[in-house]
């Protein structure tokens, strides 16, 4: 029988969870035209930095080393990886002026002041914990990750404001870095007697359990690319990831919210604080929320403005957003609250203080997204395709010139891209572009037209040299897919691509680059170490959920012919689900039996737990009695070969397996 795949914690974390393994060749250095890029800022931005380096220094308490360990002694953050970062030289030749500096600022870790009554602790994950002193307690805005680093974060605040009980989290919006750690800072137990309120916004348990799910696999290959986790730390590898510097490789964990935010806004009293949430759905999460404490003066604005510009369509990828949203919410977020607060803070990067500059901040991200927004649709209106549009759009100098506004994480040129798919999707209209050749199928034959692989490597060296990096990239990678095993064109790809990686301002793109180039190189390295899941989220999965994840892994073709009536009954609590097969195509229907089912599987949700968890197998289950099979095993076992079980290591700058 073919191995059934079980949701577990899945690819909402998969990719934090990889570290670089001993790199045997090692990278190159930075060619004479890429060091001269470099060393200097682009022409718009000022070189004065001093604001952006106050605020990220602002408040600083404690300053201790992270090295964080999980209960078997694997590090889970290890803040001494990026000791390279903490000289006052100038950065390297291998990192633009602009991302050298922001690594920087992100290298800063430990306990901040915001002002009284509000704490962050900074740099033990990607995301930010906040604590608000409660009239009994402390109330805990996103805590991180892992349970690890969420409950390091809470011992360091102990140590140098106080010893009080937790006694509210708030989750803002429904990613892993903002919930994961929840039982680090409160117990079940707690929670259930009365004593912690966890507040989330409307809908948040659908989306983050249920995030990432169907495409998991796909978008956790990807995010190791995105976040560099395969690539030593380092001036000529990851420098930073951009809403941080890294993500922690702890246990995750989940708590259901008791308690949602169901108005647009909304008041509640929390241990005695006044919050005025505002929610912002479709923006930089499918539910999220900002809140404003107007006793405090201070807002959050979530993950909705940060250091940098963010992600409308993440390069791991994921479902677009929605920029017109975003820049709506950022508009009302002004009108409601920014002229009654004095300061400002967010779940990544650092707060700002002052009225004035926090308007005028948010009013210059608001435009930043705006921007990007609007152009793009005018010139998709103009019949300009979305390569076209991304070249041709540049933000005017009022906001490139602005620190915040750099590609620090996302881009200009791939939010382009993003909007004009949202409104038009991937097809450009030509229809030349209908339908393509494969991608493997397709290098063969330009190979083929433009001379053979020697040919073409040949032209590339040539183009390598005078610096046409993206072009010996999009040519060399067609011999790469013709000629997989070819090593001249895996190097000469390699090389271009690094090039384009020491260049990129976004860590994003950076990592990218420099990840397809160790691949190229070294191969894939699938031994690479990964997250500790948590059961929390299988427990608290929708059971329609693992079928719809079922269907997406059924393989069609081997099905094809197949007719399969199983039923499903899950004990304590009990629920029922009519199962089909046929047409190629894994159908569920809950509450629904069948009255002639080829085969029935009974078993209790604890035991799917365990085994959606991989904290037991199937089978190991099935024959300790724990789940019965009754009518024909061998159709169930027939339905369940027809499920594939993703490669987690499938190629991306080479061939990806084929049936």
């Amino acid at each position: 029988m073919r191995k059934t795949v079980l949701p577990t914690l899945l690819a909402v974390v998969l990719w934090l969870g990889l570290s670089a393994p001993p790199i045997a060749a090692g990278p190159k250095d930075a060619d004479p035209k890429s060091a001269e890029m470099n060393s200097w800022l682009p022409a718009a931005l000022s070189a004065d930095d001093r604001e952006e380096s106050e605020f990220a220094h602002r408040g600083l308490i404690a300053a201790p080393p992270v090295e964080i360990r999980d209960p078997e002694g694997k590090p889970v953050r290890d803040t001494t990886q990026y000791g390279f970062l903490a000289s006052d030289a100038p950065g390297p030749a291998t990192v633009p002026a602009v991302l050298w500096r922001h690594a920087r600022r992100n290298n800063l870790h430990g306990l901040f002041r915001v002002i009284d009554g509000v704490y962050q602790v900074r740099g033990y994950d990607a995301a930010n914990i906040t604590f608000i002193v409660g009239k009994t307690g402390y109330i805990v805005v996103d805590p991180l990750t892992s349970v690890e680093t969420a409950r390091a974060a809470r011992e360091l605040l102990y140590r140098h404001c106080g010893v009080k009980p937790v006694v509210a989290v708030i989750y803002t919006h429904s990613h892993v870095d903002h919930w994961g750690g929840v039982r680090g800072v409160v117990t079940d137990e707690e929670v259930a007697a009365g004593k912690v309120r966890i507040i989330a916004p409307a809908g948040f348990s659908r989306e983050a359990v249920s995030e990432n799910l169907l495409a998991g696999n796909a978008m956790a290959r990807r995010a190791g690319y995105m976040f560099g986790g395969l690539l030593a730390k380092g001036p000529r590898g990851q420098v930073d990831a951009g809403i941080g510097q890294a993500i922690s490789t702890g246990t995750v964990s989940f708590i259901h919210p008791t308690e949602e935010i169901r108005e647009p806004v909304q008041e509640l009293i929390i241990d005695g604080v006044r919050f005025v949430f505002q929610q912002v759905p479709d923006t930089e999460a499918p539910v999220e929320m900002n809140f404003h404490l107007p006793d405090l003066k201070a807002l959050c604005i979530a993950e909705n403005v940060s250091a940098g510009l963010h992600n409308l369509l993440t390069p791991r990828g994921a479902l677009v957003r929605d920029g017109r949203a975003w820049a709506r919410f950022i508009d009302e977020a002004i009108d409601r609250f920014a002229g009654d607060s004095e300061v400002l803070f967010t779940t990544h990067h650092w707060p700002r203080w002052g009225t004035a500059r926090i308007t005028d901040y948010l009013t210059k991200q608001r435009d930043l997204y705006k921007y990007i927004h609007d152009q793009t649709v005018r010139l998709m209106n103009q019949g300009y395709p979305p390569a076209e549009c991304a070249e041709r759009i540049q933000l005017p100098p009022s906001l490139a010139g602005e620190w915040f506004n750099r590609d620090l994480y996302g881009t200009v040129n791939f939010n382009v891209k993003a909007v004009y798919q949202r409104y038009l999707g991937w097809f450009d209209g030509n229809p030349a572009h209908l339908h393509p050749l494969p991608p493997r199928e397709a290098a063969r034959r330009y190979v083929e037209y433009m001379g053979g692989a020697a040919a073409v490597l040949g032209r590339a060296r040539e183009d390598l040299r005078r610096g046409e990096y993206r072009w010996v990239a999009e040519a060399v990678n067609h011999v790469v897919f013709a000629e997989p095993e070819n090593a001249a064109a895996r190097e000469l790809q390699a090389d271009a691509l690094e090039q384009l990686g020491y260049r990129a301002e976004s860590p994003v793109w950076r990592n990218f680059y420099l990840s397809g180039a160790r691949e190229l190189r070294e191969g894939i390295g699938k031994d690479a170490p990964r997250q500790r899941p948590g059961g929390d989220v299988i427990r608290t999965m929708p059971l329609d959920t693992f079928f719809d994840v079922q269907a997406v892994r059924l393989n069609g073709p081997r099905a094809a012919g197949k007719r399969i009536a199983v039923n499903w009954i899950f004990s304590d609590p009990r629920e029922e689900f009519g199962v089909t097969l046929e047409n190629g195509v894994l159908h569920h229907k809950r509450g629904r039996l069948h009255a002639d089912p080829d085969a029935t599987v009974v078993l209790p949700r604890e035991v799917f737990n365990a085994v959606a968890a991989k904290q037991a197998t199937f089978l190991g289950r099935y024959l300790a009695g724990d789940i019965r099979i009754e009518g024909r095993m061998l159709k169930f076992f027939e339905l369940m070969s027809c499920l594939d079980e993703p490669d987690p290591w499938f190629g991306i700058v080479t061939p990806a397996g084929e049936e």
